[in-house]
């Protein structure tokens, strides 16, 4: 069971005001204060100081927010397993993306499930950045990401890697004659995931290296689902850039074509990824063993 201050920590942490803090938790500012001083006298450094009159933690204070967080969900786990302890089951929550969770990830669970009939899962949809927030707030045990995603904070395990390419229907016909570059793009309506998709970003990240944006392209339609670009796909209402998985049995079927490019080559991993410091590192790994080599 973690302190209470511990907890009063945590949420100054997430809130950088001290009065915010002390309004979400229900108690006084002072409070909050001792609270603060307590912890930093406990382990001897400073967790915070002002820059600029702004709240900030310091180095000693974000490490100690990653590690104190990841307890804090790791018990939350630990909850759940102690109110269940005759059971011989055992629950396990894992994020994906949509575009994982549709295309690259069923056979390797349907494996593990049938391996470990013990095992009550919870599988989580979600696009990379809800995933991650996820993982902050404990709310499931891994994820498997796409897209980019800060490698520093989170122990990753490579799962495998996926090409990432434009697509469009095999009956398209482009505004500006035959594109060999993706400025010849430009002028197509493009269909894209919303804001936080791993899907997205990838594209986002390789406009800027280009010295373009997402709004060079002067028509858009923004989908929440990778089912309903493949559909809008199929019926010839824009292109897109996917990954080759989501589109693999249309393009195979003659339905939808892969764009040529001479200047698009992209692969990207897909990976595993939860909290650095847990402690359930070893039985996530095991889970990653065992999907990877499904």
């Amino acid at each position: 069971m973690l302190d209470f201050r511990v907890r009063t920590f945590l949420c100054v942490c997430q809130t950088l005001n001290y009065t915010k803090a002390a309004q979400q938790l229900h108690i006084t500012q002072p409070a909050v204060s001792a609270h603060i001083r307590y912890v930093e006298t406990y382990y001897q450094v400073q967790l915070f100081h002002y820059q600029n009159r702004k709240l900030e933690l310091t180095a000693a204070g974000k490490l100690l927010y990653q590690r104190l967080r990841t307890l804090t969900n790791d018990e939350k786990q630990l909850q759940v397993e102690l109110h269940a302890p005759q059971q011989e089951t055992e629950q396990f929550s894992l994020g994906v993306t949509m575009t994982v969770g549709e295309y690259a990830i069923i056979k390797p669970l349907t494996t593990l499930l049938k391996q470990q009939p013990h095992l009550n899962l919870h599988l989580h949809f979600g696009n990379t950045a809800q995933l991650l927030e996820q993982l902050k707030e404990g709310s499931i045990q891994m994820a498997l990401v796409e897209g980019y995603y800060p490698k520093d904070m989170y122990v990753h395990k490579y799962y495998r890697t996926e090409a990432y390419i434009p697509v469009c229907a095999t009956s398209h016909v482009f505004k500006n004659a035959t594109p060999h570059t993706i400025e010849d793009l430009v002028e197509e309506r493009i269909l894209l995931r919303e804001k936080g998709s791993g899907t997205r970003n990838i594209l986002e990240r390789y406009l800027s290296l280009r010295g373009m944006h997402m709004e060079d392209f002067h028509h858009y339609i923004e989908v929440e689902n990778m089912h309903t670009i493949i559909d809008l796909l199929c019926e010839d209402c824009g292109i897109s850039f996917l990954y080759r998985m989501a589109a693999q049995k249309q393009i195979q079927a003659g339905i939808l074509k892969e764009i040529s490019l001479e200047d698009f080559s992209i692969h990207h991993d897909l990976d595993f990824i939860w909290e650095k410091g847990s402690l359930y590192t070893d039985r996530n790994e095991t889970i990653c063993s065992q999907l990877t080599h499904a």
